[in-house]
């Protein structure tokens, strides 16, 4: 995406609008190498993703990437978006929301520094 993308402002603005309407946000990505999402919910190169607030943990929606941690059968993992890899941002319950066209072809941005790791415990007997 370039500095003067409008992409990742309307994203933020829909979903604004679908959480002050008590709407269940969601996120539509075409999956490329540099989107991280589990591979095995991808279905033709695409994922949607249940971006609420009761579905995610620490979303940061920036104007290169999106990330957050979900769970998925269960399980954690830790999205990483870039902007632009988002087809659209839309209300589960109505529909409505943005579809947006294909990015041009500027190169991706560069990852964002992963965090390290958060501490786990473990139970020891």
């Amino acid at each position: 995406m370039n500095d003067l993308s409008t992409r990742p402002y309307l994203i933020r603005a829909i979903y604004e609008w679908c959480i002050d309407g008590g709407h269940t946000p969601y996120l539509a990505v075409r999956v490329n190498e540099q989107t991280e999402v589990p591979a095995s919910y991808v279905k033709d190169g695409e994922i949607v993703l249940n971006v609420s607030p009761t579905a995610v943990r620490g979303l940061e929606m920036g104007n290169e990437w999106i990330s957050f941690s979900g769970r998925f059968g269960g399980v954690s993992f830790d999205i990483l978006v870039p902007v632009g890899a988002v087809i659209g941002i839309f209300s589960k319950e109505t529909g409505q929301g943005l579809v947006f066209q294909p990015a041009d072809s500027a190169p991706e941005p560069t990852p964002p520094e992963t965090k390290p790791a958060k501490p786990q415990l473990k139970l020891i007997k």
